[in-house]
């Protein structure tokens, strides 16, 4: 009975992303399929308006009804399932927090004269920072341009655009995670850390234990390790990757991109286990020189991953692709000091030792009230000095 109850759940939850999210993606895939064969369908697209942040609250109710049927944790009252599920910092975007780390939070008292302020608003201006300053300028500068008419651009500046989307994605997401946090904080919540410099991964596998550290978890315990896992030989193991990676894109969006780019996800991650564990290996030692290449490969993997990502279709991708071997020589007035500059603050931040920002906050901690309010209030005009005019969304907000 419990095991069919669990079933209803989840199929429930996985029926409501799946008709919100991906039924005119399924409508138009099927139509176009028999439209290949000459066949007919009169499937109709709905327009249907996708609630704000369902791809986030359907996984955390069905985490909630996993934990709860594996004893991981214990029901709840519905009260505080419901604030568990809607809470807002962490509604729209994330980070995927399991009812275990937020829940039992609920039940404990919270004294207003205990929150770490300081803390917070450290974390809420420097993700408003990367947002504004980093991720913003990137967009507005040269990634709207280049990926919304690849054609039109140099190889150089195509290039460049390619790495300064794998910096705008992270900087907005990371902002983002860095301002719910911040947010949660004040309220007297913690949450889970999301980000630990991605982008200074020495393999796909590193990179997905740094990267949306919170969605690679909820993958790895709900879809990965449930579909087996590790266990029954290698042919097993690389098909568990590969599903867990194509489940993982098509959760980003309902496109064929985002399947692809979680199939170069997935082919890069089973090529490295297949390589380690590939008979008569020896292990060589870690040298700099040797983790500094590793890091520049993993890096060119996600960026290539990222060129379908970010385009809205197949021929955009392959546009894009073919103009970084097409155009050379060509100006190139998009590749300006300041993009540049947004490129390795963004990069250049993720090989900082932890004691920096860690020391840097602690020294903030320490200021006297008004000196904080100085510093923070001095910080904000900085950062909208710094970045472009309008408002831009978040990105993961499509999600």
């Amino acid at each position: 009975m419990r095991k069919t109850l669990l079933l209803v759940a989840v199929a429930g939850n996985v029926a409501l992303l799946g008709y919100f999210k991906y039924y005119d993606f399924f409508v138009t895939s099927t139509n176009n399929l028999f439209a290949f064969a000459g066949i007919d369908v009169p499937l109709e697209a709905r327009s249907i308006v996708l609630p704000v942040g369902i791809s986030f609250f359907t996984f955390m109710g069905i985490s909630y009804v996993v934990d709860v049927y594996r004893g991981d944790f214990k029901p709840s009252s519905l009260s505080k399932f419901a604030a568990y599920l809607s809470f807002f910092p962490h509604l729209v975007a994330g980070p995927i927090v399991r009812p275990g780390e937020l829940i039992p939070q609920l039940d404990s008292p919270r004294d207003p004269r205990y929150v770490d302020t300081a803390r917070a608003f450290f974390l809420i201006g420097t993700g408003l920072f990367m947002k504004v300053v980093i991720a913003n300028h990137l967009a507005a500068n040269i990634d709207d341009s280049v990926f919304g008419a690849p054609e039109q651009h140099s190889s150089l500046e195509v290039l460049v655009g390619i790495y300064a989307y794998a910096v705008q994605i992270y900087a907005d997401f990371f902002g983002y995670t860095n301002i719910a946090i911040g947010i949660a904080l004040l309220l007297g919540f913690r949450f889970p850390q999301n980000f630990d410099s991605p982008y200074a991964a020495v393999s796909i596998q590193d990179f997905w234990r740094r990267w949306h550290m919170t969605l690679s978890r909820w993958l790895r315990d709900y879809v990965y390790i449930p579909l087996g896992g590790n266990r029954g030989g290698g042919l097993f193991t690389y098909r568990n990757l590969m599903l867990t990676m194509l489940i993982g894109g098509l959760w980003h969006g309902a496109g064929w991109t985002f399947v692809v780019w979680g199939a170069i996800h997935g082919t890069a991650l089973i090529a490295e286990r297949w390589w380690r564990e590939r008979p008569g290996v020896v292990q060589k030692p870690s040298t700099p020189l040797r983790r500094a290449w590793h890091r520049f490969a993993t890096f060119q993997v996600v960026c290539f991953a990222w060129i379908f990502f970010r385009s809205d279709s197949f021929s955009d991708a392959w546009s894009t692709i073919a103009r970084l071997f097409t155009a050379w020589g060509e100006p190139s007035p998009l590749v300006t000091s300041g993009v540049l500059a947004a490129i390795a603050i963004g990069i250049g931040s993720q090989y900082l030792p932890s004691r920096v920002p860690l020391g840097l906050m602690a020294r903030f901690s320490r200021l006297p009230v008004p000196a904080q309010a100085v510093v923070l209030s001095v910080a904000l005009l900085v950062t909208h000095a710094l970045g472009p005019e309008g408002v831009a969304p978040f990105i993961y907000f499509q999600f």
